[in-house]
């Protein structure tokens, strides 16, 4: 299986610190990988040099052979690399359904209505769908969250703490449908997360931060108990 992704040599420094120290990734298609680490171990420093929103200082990122370093984050998305953030990004002022209609970007359509309703459906936010973005509970905003970034169509999805904010008893839940509506998309998705449960759930493969280096890239079963993993990341985050 061919990768969609990949990054080369990238480094990225914020003065003193090493947000990012010479990595070296590829991501397969239709995989999912968890990026995992203590704050400021660079993990969401590298979601934000794959979306253009940080540009590295060296090196190359690159999605189905096409270099990103040089472009905006409007015109990433537009390559197919979407992300949803850790605070939703939300009208709060509009219902469920109008940031939906939002998102898709075109005048309201039968179509582009029928389409609105199968998101609301496969996220389960039909019964939110009137209800203002803001009124809405954590969860439920993430998953709109998510829905938004969906509707973009995107082969790569990259997704800022998931579960941040939720209640633990929905906290699976939320991720069984965001998962189950992305891999029927077929959608190579990459998560940040700190719960090392859902980490072990969902996520083929962990990477592990620290100090803007990778010090495991495995399988969950095998990254999680990698002494520098337990000393540096879970130990903190278990």
């Amino acid at each position: 299986m061919s990768a969609i992704l990949v990054a080369e040599g990238v480094y990225k420094s914020f003065g003193a610190v090493s947000a990012a120290a010479n990595i070296n990734l590829s991501f397969e298609r239709d995989s999912v990988a968890s990026l995992i680490g203590a704050n400021g171990a660079g993990k969401t420093t590298f979601l934000n040099m794959v979306t253009g929103y940080l540009k590295p200082d060296h090196g190359s990122i690159r999605c189905d052979g096409r270099e990103l370093t040089q472009h905006s984050p409007r015109e990433i998305t537009g390559f197919g690399i979407c992300r949803s953030f850790q605070i939703p990004q939300l009208f709060h002022s509009l219902s469920v359904r109008e940031n939906l209609l939002v998102a898709e970007g075109i005048a309201a359509s039968d179509r582009v209505e029928e389409a609105t309703d199968a998101v609301l459906e496969r996220f389960g936010l039909a019964q939110y769908a009137m209800r203002p973005a803001g009124l809405l509970p954590e969860g439920i905003r993430k998953l709109l969250d998510v829905a938004l970034a969906l509707v973009a169509k995107p082969r790569v999805l990259l997704l800022d703490e998931p579960t941040s904010g939720v209640a633990a008893d929905e906290k699976f839940g939320i991720m069984d449908l965001v998962m189950g509506a992305v891999r029927g998309a077929g959608v190579t998705v990459l998560f940040v997360e700190h719960d090392m449960e859902i980490v072990s759930r969902f996520a083929e493969r962990v990477l592990a931060f620290y100090d803007g280096r990778i010090i495991a890239d495995a399988a969950p079963q095998v990254a999680l108990v990698d002494p520098e993993v337990k000393r540096y990341v879970v130990g903190g985050h278990a």
